[in-house]
Order: C-alpha cells, then structure tokens, then sequence
C-alpha cells in the first residue's frame, strides 16, 4: 500500500484530488491538521513520509516544496506553474505518445498540464510532430473556461449573493499577452513562436472549449480531413478521443463535459478554414483528473482507476 500526502489539500484541486482518492484500498492518506498543514516543518516530514506527494500550491511554495525533499523514493506530481517546462520533469500528459507515458512511469517528477495548455497541446503537438504544422507556424488561441478555473476567490467571487452585473457575461482576461501558460504551449510543441492566446472566462462553473484557427495555408499540403485521421489514430481514449462531431444544431457547450475526467477533440470547417477543438472539464482533464491519472501511471493500475468519463 503506498503513502499519499496532499500538499495544499485546502484549494480547489487539491481537494478534488482528494475527494477522487477516497474509498481507495490501494493507497493509505497521510493528512495533516489544520493548524499543521502550513508548517513547514510538518509538510517536510510528510513529503518524506510519502511514497507520492501531490503539490497543489501556488509557483513559489511548489519550488520550496520540492527542495524539501530528502527521500529518493518519493514521487513528486507537482500541479502548479513552477515545472511544466523543465526537463528533469515529466510532462504529465500521457496521450501524445508512447515515449511521454514512459517517462511518466519512470520518473520521480512530473508536471500536470495546466487547463488552458492541455487543450491546444493535445491539438497541435501531432500535427508539428507529423510535418503538418510547421514550427515556424503563427498560431492563435481561444479558450472559454469556467469561474472554478480562478480558484476559491474566484468562485466566492461568482456565487456570492448580490454579485456585480460585469460577472454575467464571459470575461475575456491575461490582454497582456503574458499568460503563465503561455511557456508552456509553445515548449511542449515545439513551435517557435508564442500563440496569440485570447482566455475567456465565463459564468458557469465548470468546463472548457479551447480552441486553434487555421487557414489551409498552415497544413503544409495536409487538409482537415487528414488532421482527422491523425488525431483518430492517436486519441483512441478511454480518455482522450476523437469525436467526428458532437456540435448541438451548430453549437458546441464550454459545459459538455462538466464534471468528467475526459477529452474530446474535434476539426470543423473545410479546406480554406478549419478549427481544431478540444474540450473538456478544466477541473477534470485540465487539473486534478490528469493528476489522479499520472498517479495511477506510477502506481502501474488501470489509468482511469477513480476517473469519471
């Protein structure tokens, strides 16, 4: 039976990550109290009691985080910012390739994608790695997410009796071109340019649709319909698939997956102009889902052990 702590069990993912590994037999949880659970000394010694430690803290206490370990066995997952980009992690995404699952396995630290990246990764890192994009491309972004993405603040925010008008309709947001996944999107893809990258939040809870235009000029010769054939060779699920078309009399929900730990992706358009979308729950695929699938990953069980697809 392995060890599990949880640091930063408090916040929004930390929690769902705990409420996932509930009722498991396989693994014993290692809890500290609440007066405990920001000493520092306290979640040393948990983090080195664990077999696996989930860090789900803001940039700067993950980084402290991991210099607090001590014990060579432990398996970091680390769910923030502060690792997505470092090579001595693995990137915990385990669909784009055979290579990415096995580092997984093998590693003792991995980085969980954030919610935005894992969208537009998923779309565009076969096509670069299959000629049909090329690295030089210019790429633009679109993700509509819900208020959970924002954290506790953000949902009392959204929920809060009498709350302001402006949070009624969706909120584009990051205007200044510095999103914190931006780095992140064009390292794992290995495009060379930053995308133009337009988040927008919006008044439901949970979900997201991402989004990546592109004109026929981009595909270096491919078309949509070999695009299509791609992602159904790679995204068989059972948590990533690709889907032919799941669009509701020309729309397609931010809401569809709500609630699940799964990823649909999809092409629409034609030769001149196509989108490629993925979606998914931003709390499920885009946060403490993929956490719960990188952990059974290093546990060697079934990888949607806990999931909800």
């Amino acid at each position: 039976m392995k060890k599990i702590f949880i640091d930063g069990k408090a916040g929004t993912t930390g929690l769902r990550i705990y409420e996932r590994l509930g009722g498991r037999d396989d693994i014993e949880m290692i809890t500290l109290s609440d007066e405990l659970r920001k000493d520092k000394n306290a979640r040393r010694e948990a983090i080195n009691s664990a077999d696996i430690a989930f860090l789900c803290l803001p940039d700067a206490a993950a980084m402290e985080a991991v210099a607090m370990v001590e014990n060579p066995n432990t398996v970091i997952i680390d769910t923030s910012t502060a690792h997505r980009t470092n090579p001595e992690f693995a990137y915990g995404f385990p669909e784009l390739s055979p290579a990415f699952e096995e580092k997984i396995r093998n590693s003792k630290r991995i980085a969980v994608p954030g919610c935005h990246a894992s969208g537009f990764i998923a779309l565009v890192y076969p096509l670069v790695q299959n000629g049909m994009l090329k690295k030089s491309v210019r790429l633009t972004c679109h993700s509509v997410t819900g208020y959970s993405g924002g954290g506790k603040k953000m949902i009392e925010e959204y929920e809060a009796e009498g709350r302001s008008e402006l949070l009624s309709a969706p909120r584009q947001y990051a205007l200044s071109q510095e999103h914190k996944h931006l780095k992140e999107m064009r390292a794992i893809t290995g495009i060379d340019h930053l995308p133009i990258f337009c988040p927008i939040v919006s008044n439901f809870y949970s979900g997201m649709v991402v989004t990546v235009p592109l004109i026929g000029e981009d595909l270096c010769g491919a078309t949509p319909d070999d695009v299509k054939k791609l992602y159904k060779e790679i995204y068989q699920g059972p948590i990533v698939h690709y889907q032919e078309d799941a669009s509701e009399n020309g729309f397609i929900s931010g809401a569809g997956l709500s609630g699940k730990d799964s990823m649909e992706v999809f092409v629409f358009g034609n030769d001149d102009r196509a989108i490629l979308v993925a979606r998914y729950d931003n709390l499920g695929k885009g946060a403490s889902g993929a956490a719960v699938e990188n952990l059974n990953i290093v546990l060697g069980c079934d990888k949607t052990r806990g999931l909800e697809l």
